[in-house]
């Protein structure tokens, strides 16, 4: 389902082209942009300040990464932001999503309840861990699970969407939880939770959320494709160099706890990135592998078709 708060920014016309509605009208173009109520998926909402001339931008939230990409495939929006997971799972069974670029990495932690006697992946055997299936965060923590000597079967695994987690926590519902910023940061700053670790020492390093479309749109209109790759990346590097403004921007369009985001981003456990680059597919293949061992895909993907980094290559060597 399509989440009603839709935010609709636009860009900032001449006065020529104000005098001239007729020619204004005939250029204009609404993008709509799926994104996910997280911190590290807030490069959209600083897009108004890059779009190109005679576009604007619809940003449509969801509150799953595979809500996210069911629209990109069903064309609901033009492009979206999720988990590599996502793409992952819909890749594999032959959906036509395309990953042009990439949004975030890092973003995850697994996190106890403070004071708790679990200081470690290994001491997740025999507690209630809250996750929410498909995302990148479980293919995540199976993967440090088996690096430990455990497996799913040795936790009491309880499907728990990201907002919920912390406050499941705090409750005392759940003994831990694998989730994804402003959560880890809201546990840790209020005091409820303790980090166990950020997940980042497999193969897979800190890849996360993707920059994704439909075939459609990267075979019949690449240079839409390559305008909105090239405001990622201005967004992108503003972000970076303006940290305070993430987290005003956060708090203002996800109704996130400041204390919870600037623990996030103090922690550098967010990190805002564009580029589908050979590091990126390479985490990308083995994401899938592991995806494949674990059995949540029966094939690997076509990586010529999901993985397509040439609109990423032009901008770089522009």
């Amino acid at each position: 389902m399509l989440n009603r708060r839709r935010l609709l920014v636009g860009t900032t016309f001449s006065a020529a082209a104000l005098a001239a509605p007729s020619i204004l009208r005939a250029q204009d173009r609404t993008v709509k942009m799926g994104a996910l109520r997280l911190v590290h998926s807030m490069p959209p909402y600083f897009y108004d300040r890059f779009l190109p001339a005679g576009t604007k931008l619809e940003v449509i939230v969801f509150d799953s990464p595979t809500d996210g990409k069911n629209a990109v495939i069903t064309k609901s929006v033009d492009f979206g932001t999720f988990g590599i997971a996502a793409g992952i799972l819909g890749a594999a069974v032959g959906e036509p999503v395309v990953v042009v670029g990439a949004m975030s990495n890092k973003g995850m932690g697994v996190i106890a309840k403070a004071g708790s006697d679990i200081r470690s992946v290994k001491d997740l055997k025999g507690k209630k861990v809250g996750i929410w299936p498909g995302s990148t965060q479980e293919v995540f923590i199976l993967e440090r699970l088996k690096m430990e000597g455990l497996s799913v079967k040795d936790i009491s695994s309880v499907r728990v969407p990201f907002g919920e987690m912390p406050a499941m926590l705090a409750r005392g519902d759940i003994d831990a939880y694998v989730g994804a910023e402003p959560g880890p940061g809201l546990s840790i700053s209020t005091g409820a939770g303790q980090l166990v670790e950020y997940p980042y020492g497999t193969a897979m390093g800190g890849l996360n959320m993707i920059f994704a479309t439909h075939a459609d749109t990267a075979a019949k209109n690449p240079d839409l494709v390559l305008a909105m790759l090239k405001t990622q990346r201005k967004a992108v590097e503003f972000m970076t160099a303006n940290t305070p403004a993430v987290v005003d921007m956060s708090v203002q369009k996800l109704g996130a706890n400041r204390a919870a985001v600037d623990q996030a981003l103090g922690a550098r456990n967010v990190e805002y990135v564009w580029k589908l680059d050979d590091k990126v597919q390479g985490q990308a293949r083995t994401y899938a592998q592991h995806m494949l061992d674990l059995k949540q895909i029966r094939a690997l993907p076509d990586f010529g078709k999901f993985l397509d980094p040439k609109f990423s290559n032009e901008i770089a060597a522009s």
